[in-house]
């Protein structure tokens, strides 16, 4: 049996990954793993992450974009590292022992993503989510998906499909 765990993440925890409603079953919600860059929390859907790993040694990969970190040797697969700083149009920062690889899923595809910090699995009601502001031409702008609201934090969720989608030919030029 799946139990359903929010909070911090530990070792061993079983998350529940489908779309749940609460107890009286009027409200949907969904479930984000939250992420920090340059102090900023981020969230990524569940469903997408396939798992969260301590950082590794990157193998660089010659004329990579300067957002492609590498690719890395994951149990015997190759996969294809972004620095979501610069994918993002963030500037660099230092590595902590907090910073974590979150490889996610998406279209078939496996992919690490370097993050300064991985937070904590949240529940958000979908009543809470509301589409991206219009940013205009804000750098990383197009990656996001929406806000979600919970009581006095705002999380920008990811749309993982654009985020990798541009970077489609450098992360397969990588791999």
């Amino acid at each position: 049996m799946i139990t359903q765990k929010t909070g911090p993440l530990g070792p061993g925890d079983v998350y529940n990954t489908s779309p749940t409603e609460d107890e009286a079953g009027s409200e949907a919600f969904s479930q984000f793993v939250t992420c920090r860059v340059d102090g900023e929390e981020f969230a990524v859907d569940i469903l997408s992450v396939q798992e969260i790993i301590r950082m590794v040694d990157i193998t660089r990969v010659p004329k990579a974009p300067p957002f492609v970190e590498g690719v890395i040797n994951l149990r015997g697969r190759i996969i294809p590292v972004l620095d979501l700083r610069r994918r993002l149009g963030i500037p660099d920062g230092e590595r902590t022992a907090q910073s974590r690889i979150v490889v996610v899923t998406v279209r078939g595809r496996v992919v690490g993503l370097v993050v300064d910090s991985v937070s904590e699995v949240l529940r958000i009601p979908k009543s809470a989510m509301e589409p991206a502001p219009s940013l205009g031409s804000s750098i990383g702008a197009e990656f996001i998906q929406g806000v979600g609201r919970l009581e006095d934090r705002l999380l920008t969720l990811l749309d993982l499909k654009r985020l990798l989608l541009t970077a489609d030919t450098a992360v397969m030029d990588a791999a």
